[in-house]
């Protein structure tokens, strides 16, 4: 990855972190996402954001809609931030990682006090 490139993903993962606080007032949304990376294309015109989710699995799904719902304006207000020559296409993808992390946490910590 290019220096370049490299600059564009961490402006991206700030402002779009921004944008979800400041600018989206969609309820589903407001505090529960945290961007966990940015992927960018070689010529910065298509970006995957990887997010996680805070929240109980049952309201997982509606916090996915309301993200793909919002991606316009999000797309929209990175544009008007960031100094680029296109825009890049957004695709967000969530990323469980930190859940998976935590249950086998979780299980190894069970396992050290023999509960399993």
């Amino acid at each position: 990855m290019s220096l370049r490139n490299e600059r564009v993903r961490k402006t991206l993962m700030k402002e779009i972190s921004d944008i979800l606080l400041k600018e989206i007032k969609d309820p589903k949304i407001s505090g529960l996402i945290s961007i966990t990376d940015v992927e960018v294309s070689h010529d910065n015109s298509y970006a995957k954001v990887f997010y996680s989710v805070l929240s109980a699995d049952d309201k997982k799904e509606e916090i996915v809609e309301a993200i793909k719902k919002n991606t316009p304006k999000i797309r929209y207000e990175i544009g008007k931030r960031v100094r680029l020559r296109l825009t890049p296409e957004l695709n967000f993808i969530l990323d469980e990682s930190l859940e998976r992390g935590a249950r086998i946490t979780d299980l190894i910590d069970k396992i050290s006090k023999g509960e399993i």
